[in-house]
């Protein structure tokens, strides 16, 4: 489940060389920092937290150059080994 440090490394709510999540930094952001009650803290998903403190939730968008280099190195057509239908 990828959310607030919940995977390997050492992210901001992570405890410091342990990779799990630190409950309690999050909850004093969470509660104490954009004054959520306890119900509404624990009724959060993982994104959800995510993108109210601030870290960007999902995978950025394709980019234009990115787009560009992928059919350059995996073109359609004649040769591409994709069959006609």
């Amino acid at each position: 489940m990828s959310g607030p440090g919940n995977g390997p490394g050492n992210g901001p709510w992570n405890r410091p060389g342990t990779g799990r999540v630190n409950w309690p930094a999050l909850m004093r952001a969470g509660m104490r920092g954009h004054g959520l009650s306890p119900a509404a803290f624990w009724a959060l998903t993982p994104a959800e937290l995510e993108l109210m403190l601030g870290r960007p939730a999902g995978v950025a968008p394709l980019a234009r150059a990115r787009l560009e280099a992928l059919l350059r190195d995996f073109p359609d057509g004649p040769g591409s080994g994709m069959k006609d239908e």
